[in-house]
């Protein structure tokens, strides 16, 4: 079934990974399809969505508890580092439609609760991750476009971690127009982490899009390895 749209969601105690089609909405599919290589799944543990020469796509759920979740995010929600970026487009200057912050990781005055979740997730992936990008999306109505991080400014062959606190937003992972069409969406939840390869940037492009039904807010901690000039840019 190649070209699919594949959906990977929360199901109970585990997770669903199944094409969105009327016949099999629903299902779980202990193997994978011939699009989607080494889906490994399990009660907890990671959920392998992309592993081939492409690149490898990794989602794990409950990285932090709830309890600490929620203060995590109620902290960022209410601090002052956020910013609203604004960018000229069809020859008019708008709001970027969420607000970002960005900080390296050796910065003095990281703020809490940064340093923690950076620890956390250098423990969890066993990389010395140098910068910590950050997403607020407000609501339904904030968004990024699909796109891919700049291979100029990360040290090859580092992976990017994206820690999601708050709502649930759905990515939207689709592969580049050069290769046969192979999509993916997926539900990050409060909590989870998503790994991707520095090689799937070559390959794929990754969005948050916009929804039709109410959504609160959402915050990414996006983890990164810079090269030394764009650490502190």
């Amino acid at each position: 079934m190649s070209g699919a749209l594949w959906h990977a969601e929360k199901c109970g105690s585990g997770l669903r990974f199944a094409p969105k089609h009327p016949h099999i909405q629903g299902r779980y599919l202990p193997l994978p399809p011939s699009d989607v290589s080494q889906l490994s799944l399990f009660k907890q543990g990671p959920l392998v969505l992309l592993d081939d020469a492409s690149g490898r796509i990794v989602l794990e759920e409950n990285v932090i508890d709830d309890a600490e979740g929620a203060e995590w995010h109620a902290l960022l929600l209410d601090s002052p580092i956020w910013h609203q970026q604004r960018r000229v487009m069809y020859e008019r200057e708008l709001d970027v439609p969420r607000l970002t912050s960005h900080f390296a990781a050796d910065q003095p005055d990281l703020p809490w609760p940064l340093e923690a979740a950076l620890g956390r997730v250098r423990l969890r992936t066993g990389e010395h991750f140098n910068s910590i990008g950050l997403n607020l999306y407000r609501d339904q109505h904030d968004s990024v476009a699909m796109h891919n991080d700049r291979l100029g400014d990360l040290v090859e062959g580092r992976p990017i971690a994206l820690l999601s606190l708050g709502a649930t937003r759905r990515m939207h992972i689709r592969n580049k127009k050069h290769a046969p069409a192979r999509r993916m969406d997926v539900d990050l939840t409060a909590g989870s982490l998503l790994i991707m390869s520095w090689e799937t940037q070559l390959h794929y492009d990754h969005g948050i899009p916009k929804q039709t039904h109410a959504a609160g807010p959402r915050i990414s901690l996006a983890f990164r390895t810079r090269k030394s000039h764009s650490v502190h840019a």
